[in-house]
């Protein structure tokens, strides 16, 4: 038996407008309407007939675009995959199972993808690279230091290092996966101490990228990971540790 009614109730999962879309796509490959090959309708047609935004239809199109769904060609438009219908509705299935908003699973893959993009930038990073990382953590401090939100500056610096990293698809990975972080986190906000913390993390970070230590800069990112789950969850520990 339950320990009160409360256990009886489940939680709500309230669904994005993305969401809504890819499975609507989904539904008209499984019936045929949208055939192999097909091309969609433009953006603008797409957003009034939903009534949605049309950043919403580039995410859901940028989504399915990143698992060979869909194609754009430049001027031409975007097309239905050449894969055969039962392959293209099990692969939105998928997508549409990742989309299940589970925050420590979510920091878990990121951490793995971190790790291994501070090792990479250390290694394959330009001296541009390394300004870009260097100005998008200067933004990051100056935040701290006024008192503001630095949610969306600490995302870009990461960005940041992700793109010296000169690995698209990991870049890609991380793009897809940092407007969730920001989503799930947007009323969550460090404590004034843990983002000065934060700070001296980022720095560690840095410093073994601009001197190409690799193997520093993997031990350096997958320390400030550990630190921000521990942060995030105070009194737990990630099991990736």
């Amino acid at each position: 038996m339950p320990d009160s009614a409360l256990d009886l109730f489940k939680e709500i999962q309230v669904r994005k407008p993305t969401d809504l879309i890819i499975e609507q796509i989904r539904n008209l490959i499984a019936n045929g309407t949208l055939k192999p090959g097909m091309k969609l309708p433009p953006e603008r047609a797409l957003a009034e007939k939903f009534r949605v935004g049309r950043g919403y239809i580039r995410e859901a199109i940028k989504k399915l675009e990143f698992y060979g769904i869909l194609k754009t060609i430049p001027k031409k438009g975007t097309y239905v995959s050449s894969l055969g219908v039962k392959a293209l509705e099990g692969l939105i299935s998928n997508i549409l199972g990742m989309e299940e908003r589970n925050i420590e699973k979510l920091l878990e893959t990121r951490a793995v993808l971190e790790i291994h993009t501070a090792r990479m930038a250390a290694r394959r990073g330009t001296e541009e690279d390394f300004f870009q990382i260097q100005k998008s953590h200067d933004e990051f401090k100056r935040k701290v230091t006024m008192g503001l939100p630095t949610l969306e500056e600490d995302h870009v610096f990461h960005l940041a290092i992700g793109y010296a990293a000169h690995n698209s698809i990991s870049n890609s990975l991380i793009g897809l996966i940092i407007p969730d972080v920001i989503i799930m986190n947007r009323d969550y906000q460090d404590p004034g101490s843990d983002r000065v913390q934060t700070i001296a993390e980022h720095e560690a970070v840095i410093q073994a990228i601009l001197k190409r230590d690799s193997e520093g800069a993997a031990i350096a990112m997958r320390y400030h990971m550990i630190m921000a789950y521990r942060r995030r969850f105070p009194g737990k520990e990630p099991e990736w540790v």
